[in-house]
């Protein structure tokens, strides 16, 4: 797994990104694209973004927490090759023991993750 630095630098934030390993798009059309080791999972949301209603009724509206939490929640299920919403009815906000490097870039939540961490 990359340290938090060194994922910064395989990471790009634009338009289509078609020649990335993996990427996420944004709420804003948007897509962060990862350009470091195949294999990587990626989640990025709007650091600013309003948490809808029903995840912030169930799980914090504070964006500054929630986000964070929701990317790497979302590496999680997309490793298991989970439907995120079975991720949460079985597991909620808990990524369990997974190994991933989140940070923000230009006002984007983005969380990476391997395989096998």
């Amino acid at each position: 797994m990359p340290a938090p630095s060194d994922a910064k630098r395989h990471l790009r934030i634009g338009g289509s990104l078609p020649d990335a390993v993996t990427r996420s798009h944004l709420a804003d059309g948007r897509v962060v694209g990862w350009y470091g080791p195949p294999g990587a999972v990626i989640d990025a949301e709007l650091a600013d973004q309003r948490v809808p209603p029903a995840l912030a009724a169930r799980y914090g509206a504070s964006p500054e927490e929630f986000w964070p939490r929701w990317t790497r929640t979302e590496c999680a299920a997309k490793l298991a090759d989970v439907p995120i919403t079975l991720w949460l009815a079985e597991h909620g906000l808990d990524p369990g023991p997974l190994d991933v490097v989140t940070t923000v870039i230009d006002e984007v939540v983005v969380s990476v993750a391997f395989p096998g961490t």
